[in-house]
């Protein structure tokens, strides 16, 4: 593949996941509550997850979407749920601010799920690859080398963006010095994942 439609992939991939949407509302709103030590498997499955849309994209979406669209459907369901279980848990969560307490770790495997849920539901994410990818790139024309290096180049823009969203994060978590700061930016972020969990259940 050519290094000009990698380049656009590229541009377009970053345009389109660097603007807010349910992920990145998701990741901030996860990194704000508990901290950035343990969202790693959170990411990994955020990036699997559009890597798998990218695949479906270059083998034929149509057809995949249309054999396994009730398992699509079971997923985006099951994200909304666990999207509005983590809210609930993020409005209601302790507003210790000693460092001992911060942050709190949880199942990495708890995490992945969340992750993966929330892209492969994420209409944006459903959209770059359904209508604006066969738009940018011949899908058809792509080989195997091809789809190797459009799923690297990806991960490497995927990670730039929510590595930064995550650092951007950690910042406005380092502000948090009482406890009615870490309450209201408890009750912002699951009002933040709430909004996530809606999004991707009204499309």
């Amino acid at each position: 593949m050519s290094l000009t439609t990698l380049l656009v992939f590229a541009g377009a991939l970053f345009a389109a996941a660097g603007s807010p949407g349910p992920s990145v509302a998701a990741l901030v709103a996860r990194v704000l509550t508990k901290g950035a030590r343990d969202v790693l498997p959170f990411l990994a499955a955020m990036w699997i997850g559009e890597g798998i849309w990218l695949t479906c994209a270059v083998a034929g979406l149509a057809a995949i979407a249309e054999t396994f669209h009730w398992a699509f459907v079971a997923i985006k369901w099951a994200g909304v749920i666990y999207l509005l279980y983590l809210a609930w848990k993020m409005w209601f969560a302790a507003v210790n601010t000693t460092e001992e307490e911060l942050p709190d770790a949880q199942s990495p495997l708890r995490l992945f799920f969340a992750g993966l849920t929330v892209t492969m539901g994420n209409p944006k994410i459903m959209m770059f690859y359904v209508a604006l990818l066969p738009s940018i790139i011949d899908i058809h024309a792509v080989t195997l080398a091809g789809w190797v290096e459009l799923v690297a180049t990806m991960f490497v823009v995927l990670a730039v963006i929510d590595l930064s969203w995550a650092f951007f994060a950690i910042k406005a978590r380092g502000f948090l010095k009482s406890r009615r700061a870490v309450r209201m930016a408890n009750r912002a972020s699951a009002g933040t994942m709430a909004g996530a969990a809606v999004a991707i259940a009204m499309r």
